[in-house]
């Protein structure tokens, strides 16, 4: 990562250099910070280990691409929800566990941010996780040559 970006400290300023490195035409900069930005806001929100503060960044990455879309800021609600329930390891595994792929596996994957994808983190934490949720995370994952 970029010195300039690794000196960033709130979601704010990151947003601010992303965009004035997009506008020079650095999209490498502007990444590196929108990448920043997660980073923090998963610190911010208080994750206790590892693995809880890759999941949260997983989070935080997918609302990146849909506010990305939507042209503002959007959060990701039924994650949210899901998270207030179960917490976040059990969200995560209860996310992926299932027949089709959670929603931002494949955005994520096309915006060059899988290293986020719940599936990526469960397969870098794989005490953590159910073997159901391992083997569905190394299938979707393959499928993308990860």
């Amino acid at each position: 990562m970029d010195d300039r970006v690794r000196k960033l400290k709130t979601p704010a300023e990151c947003e601010s250099f992303a965009k004035n490195a997009k506008g020079q035409g650095r999209d490498d900069l502007a990444l590196q910070a929108k990448q920043r930005a997660v980073e923090l806001r998963a610190v911010a929100y208080g994750a206790t280990s590892d693995a809880e503060r890759a999941c949260l960044e997983a989070v935080f990455a997918y609302e990146e691409i849909l506010s990305a879309r939507n042209g503002k800021r959007t959060r990701a609600s039924r994650t949210w929800q899901m998270i207030k329930r179960h917490g976040i390891i059990a969200a995560t595994e209860r996310a992926v566990d299932r027949p089709d792929e959670t929603a931002g596996f494949a955005a994520l994957e096309e915006a060059g941010l899988g290293q986020y994808a719940f599936e990526a983190v469960i397969l870098r934490h794989p005490d953590l996780f159910s073997e159901s949720a391992l083997v569905r995370s190394r299938e979707r994952m393959s499928g993308f040559g990860a």
